[in-house]
């Protein structure tokens, strides 16, 4: 049992003993009232609504925090759900993708099985975690951009710049929906010249995170899925006014940037 159990568990003592104390000091002068003991009522009048007011207070307190325990507990309950819904198609799709590999005997089926362990490790794993390096977060993103290279016949140009400190710390799993949409709704809609920007920087208070992508504007829009309501209420619950989520389209361009405050 460490320090802070202890401390918790005394404070829950000493309430008790004060509320079980307060108690006796209100029948005591109800008593005292009834039977019209006035030297009693006369030691007891002063102090007792001092008493009262402190019991009101420890009340308040307690509620307070009951409150605020329960809303956590919440958070945390919304926050693993969200997280579970992460991927999952991808993840099918890759084992697709891999089956025919294997039957094929091609020499990227190892590369494949590695890299799509290493992050199903990771969303299983520091998915769980309330925050990772962004060195972490960098090497999920490059995972899932190879293993995305390895499925198109295509060619596509991808570009990702970091600069950033990547010794920084983050909620995980924030960058992924929107990497995700720029591959479903970009380059799979494209036939040729096809491309993706990524940019990941950090000022002194600030990490900002930008992906730009072209589109086929001929090809009738796919319907969203649950990838951008997922991130924005992870962003609401994790970072309250601390984040904006832009998104900006010019022609067949888009463009979508994330910032977190520090």
């Amino acid at each position: 049992m460490n320090e802070d159990e202890n401390i918790i568990k005394k404070w829950g003592l000493l309430r008790f003993c004060f509320r079980m104390f307060f108690i006796a000091v209100t029948v005591l002068l109800v008593v005292t009232v009834i039977k019209e003991y006035s030297f009693i009522e006369d030691i007891l009048d002063p102090s007792y609504f001092i008493l009262l007011f402190v019991f009101l207070i420890d009340l308040l307190i307690h509620h307070i925090n009951t409150t605020v325990r329960l809303k956590n507990e919440q958070t945390q309950a919304e926050l693993l759900h969200l997280r579970s819904q992460l991927n999952p198609h991808f993840f099918f799709n890759t084992l697709n993708n891999l089956y025919g590999l294997t039957i094929k005997n091609s020499k990227q089926a190892p590369e494949v099985i590695l890299k799509l362990s290493e992050m199903m490790r990771y969303t299983i794993y520091q998915g769980e975690k309330s925050s990772v390096t962004i060195k972490n977060e960098i090497t999920y993103l490059e995972n899932y951009i190879e293993l995305h290279k390895i499925r198109y016949k295509k060619s596509v140009l991808i570009t990702f710049n970091q600069d950033i400190d990547k010794t920084l710390t983050i909620a995980p799993l924030l960058f992924i929906n929107l990497l995700e949409n720029a591959f479903k709704h970009g380059v799979e809609t494209l036939e040729e010249d096809a491309f993706i920007k990524i940019n990941l920087t950090n000022d002194a208070k600030i990490i900002y995170f930008s992906i730009e992508n072209n589109f086929d504007e001929t090809k009738k829009n796919q319907p969203k899925g649950i990838g951008l309501t997922n991130l924005k209420r992870r962003l609401s619950l994790l970072y309250p006014k601390k984040h904006t989520l832009e998104f900006t389209r010019q022609s067949n361009i888009y463009n979508v940037t994330l910032t977190i405050s520090l």
